[in-house]
């Protein structure tokens, strides 16, 4: 199948999915984009390849090269210790927590957003208003005063308020905030001009709504589901092709050096009992029996965002998916997959 037909077929799966979004596809030397859908849907203005995105949890790669770019600089290490890196009172935290534990999700620390207890996002803000969460500290109250649910080390534990954390060290650590710092030495570095951490009360030109499906069947944006400004956790927004554009600078070791980007690829602890999935400071990746990687994988969900990218390193493929709505990413990526 050439490339005119990929694309082609590409076009009606989206149509199909009732997709709303953008993607970007690329194996070896043949790209293929396209974009469905609305990014306003009162003013019927539709979604293009160059729009930009929230892609929710996707961002927690961000804040793991910022890490490691502290590390290139000799400013910490991957065991530094949080208690040696932040004043703020952790009172049930256990002292020996690193920076390691919190990139793997091993830290034990009480996620602010606790799935077992809570499955939509959105309640987290009826008692917590969003509108005042514009910067890591901001999230300190919702997790601060808890107990450990496990002590560091013991197993993986997804944790939203670990990243929190790995924020609040980047800017104790380089003296500003954590969103400059990112947009400093990850997207300039890397000529990602579309993308940045931007508050959802003052959004700039080609930036896609995100949407939520009510009961009724009505649609509503997600401003009130949200906090207004995205961080170390998640939230930044993107183009597809600026996301393409990071691949190509990490890889090609113009964000980190050579030894710390080899660092944040590699699997650190297993998430799954077959053994095949792993997590490490660039995010989940599948591994084959002999534990080379097969592709690394990056998923973002959030009301109304919902991200897909997955890298495959020895097949020079990449496919990135991002939706202002809560589903449809990881369905078209999965077609992608197939077609290309």
């Amino acid at each position: 199948m050439n490339t005119e037909s990929k694309q082609a077929k590409l076009i009606e799966v989206q149509k199909k999915l009732s997709f709303s979004g953008a993607f970007y596809a690329k194996k070896q030397n043949e790209i293929i984009t396209g974009s469905n859908g609305f990014r306003n849907r009162p003013e019927k203005i539709r979604n293009q390849v160059d729009t930009r995105f929230g892609i929710a949890s996707g961002s927690k790669l961000f804040t793991a090269v910022a890490i490691a770019k502290l590390v290139d600089m000799k400013k910490i290490s991957f065991d530094t210790k949080l208690k040696d890196c932040i004043p703020a009172s952790f009172p049930y935290f256990d002292k020996n927590m690193t920076i390691h534990h919190l990139l793997t999700h091993t830290s034990g620390v009480p996620d602010y957003f606790d799935e077992e207890k809570m499955d939509d996002y959105e309640l987290l803000w009826e008692s917590f208003p969003m509108y005042r969460v514009r910067s890591p500290k901001d999230f300190l109250p919702l997790f601060q005063h808890q107990k450990m649910q496990r002590r560091p080390g013991d197993s993986f534990l997804y944790t939203n308020s670990g990243y929190i954390l790995l924020g609040l060290v980047v800017e104790k650590v380089a003296n500003c905030s954590f969103t400059s710092f990112v947009e400093e030495h990850i997207f300039k570095a890397a000529n990602m001009s579309d993308s940045g951490y931007f508050e959802m009360d003052d959004l700039p030109e080609r930036t896609a709504l995100g949407y939520v499906e009510d009961t009724n069947g009505k649609w509503k944006t997600n401003i009130y589901s949200l906090p207004v400004k995205g961080g170390p956790d998640g939230g930044a927004y993107v183009t597809v092709e600026d996301m393409a554009k990071f691949w190509d600078a990490l890889l090609n070791y113009r964000l980190l050096s050579e030894d710390r980007t080899k660092e944040l690829l590699k699997p650190h602890v297993c998430v799954d009992e077959v053994g095949s999935i792993f997590y490490g400071y660039c995010g989940y990746m599948e591994l084959e029996p002999n534990k080379e990687v097969i592709k690394y994988i990056q998923m973002g969900y959030d009301p109304g965002v919902n991200f897909r990218a997955v890298h495959y390193p020895h097949a020079d493929k990449i496919i990135i998916v991002c939706s202002n709505e809560a589903e449809g990413a990881y369905e078209l990526l999965k077609e992608i997959e197939r077609t290309i």
